[in-house]
């Protein structure tokens, strides 16, 4: 079931006064949409205390779209400066931030504690030296290598580059609770875009079990663990929804047998991204070309650095042309845009109505992980975002890029260097 029927039925009768208003491409997100999917997960975990979500700045990081996240009170899941920057900006502190990422620099520790800090999620066991100061509460992202398995999209854990390993995950704690560490968290993402809510129930049992075993050798209690992100959508035609009601069911029933053999019962944290924003967001594209040679090539007026997905790794994603009918006459095509690389394709092969120069292609689910992947190769420039707010007006949220702005990074002061000789 590509993209949210509420958000389709809101766009259809606005859409080519959007795209004659602004111009194609675009992004558009669907506010409404991403506000009844947030209050679907609280829903969900409501049975349990202290459940946060921490939204996955790296899937949509728009200024608009995260105060929309904070106003419905979840943190941010941040990896980078940047993202803590837009995290800060739209009001976070603290433990409203919870700051993972990997091979990390002292340049970006000192920003992830500082300006009144966030949650310190290390990734590595050889971290716990680097950081310059460690803070009162500490998490460590885990690894359970062979254990377990991942899914097709984020690997197996063993040949990830992610997480501390299980047979270093108790030294590490005891090395940071010896440094005088006093609150502790457990992170751990095993899968992406997962829509069985099993695998994720048994990474929550996993991490319950782990904790409980930590806790005994080190006589320590854990405040949370954060199962991560992960939570799949129906990108395809027939796809089934990711159960969330049955995840929250299932993680209230392992937290109070938790509780009845270990005392106490730690918070339960996330970090979503696609699961939030990913149904509510589509990129609108224009016909412009059709070249018939071995195969009908669609050229359109985006292209990989709008949306990588397809390229990338051969994601789906739906493509509807906007006022005409799927029939049993649709002819395959190719889906193409301008790079100089034969993957810049957003969909190959697909049965699609006939399309003519200037129809309008809308291709479903770009809330996460769209526009935010984009680049500039070929000195392609990256297409505006727009939002159709809860009021039904149409707001730009970020422009699209210039030549300008291309070759802003080519005005510099010039610095010239002889090396010493050999």
């Amino acid at each position: 079931m590509p993209m949210s029927p509420g958000f389709h039925s809101r766009l259809r009768p606005i859409l080519r006064d959007v795209a004659a208003n602004f111009g194609t491409p675009f992004h558009i997100y669907d506010e409404v949409g991403i506000r009844e999917t947030a209050q679907l997960l609280k829903t969900a975990f409501a049975d349990v205390p202290g459940f946060r979500e921490y939204f996955a700045v790296k899937a949509l990081p728009n200024p608009r779209i995260l105060d929309i996240m904070k106003d419905v009170g979840f943190g941010f899941d941040c990896s980078s400066v940047a993202e803590l920057i837009l995290s800060r900006q739209a009001g976070a502190r603290g433990e409203d931030i919870m700051f993972t990422s990997n091979n990390t620099t002292p340049e970006e520790f000192a920003a992830a504690l500082g300006d009144g800090g966030c949650i310190l999620n290390l990734d590595d066991i050889s971290l716990i030296a680097k950081v310059p100061r460690l803070p009162e509460l500490l998490c460590f992202r885990y690894n359970p290598g062979p254990a377990r398995t991942g899914n097709e999209i984020i690997g197996a854990p063993e040949k990830a580059k992610f997480g501390v390993a299980d047979s270093q995950i108790v030294p590490a704690f005891r090395t940071v609770k010896a440094r005088g560490v006093q609150r502790f968290g457990l992170h751990c993402m095993l899968a992406s875009n997962e829509r069985n809510a099993d695998y994720v129930i048994e990474t929550v049992h996993m991490m319950l079990e782990l904790i409980a075993r930590i806790g005994q050798a080190l006589s320590i209690r854990f405040e949370f663990i954060n199962m991560g992100g992960g939570l799949g959508i129906p990108y395809r035609p027939g796809d089934s929804a990711f159960d969330v009601m049955k995840l929250g069911r299932e993680t209230t029933r392992l937290l109070r047998e938790f509780a009845g053999h270990n005392g106490y019962q730690p918070k339960i944290f996330m970090e979503s991204g696609r699961y939030i924003a990913g149904p509510h967001g589509a990129l609108v594209t224009t016909a412009i070309n059709r070249k018939d040679i071995y195969r009908i090539h669609i050229g359109v007026d985006a292209c990989m650095s709008a949306l990588m997905r397809p390229g990338m790794y051969g994601a789906y994603h739906h493509i509807e042309v906007f006022g005409k009918s799927a029939s049993a006459n649709d002819r395959p095509v190719d889906v193409v845009g301008s790079l100089c690389e034969n993957n810049d394709k957003f969909a190959e092969q697909r049965p699609l109505p006939a399309i003519a120069d200037g129809d309008l292609l809308l291709i479903h689910d770009t809330g996460a992980h769209g526009h935010s992947m984009g680049f500039n190769y070929n000195g392609r420039l990256r297409p505006k975002e727009l939002l159709l707010r809860a009021d039904g007006q149409v707001e730009l949220i970020r422009r699209e890029q210039t030549l300008d702005d291309y070759f802003a990074t080519l005005t510099y002061t010039p610095k010239i260097m002889t090396p010493a000789a050999g």
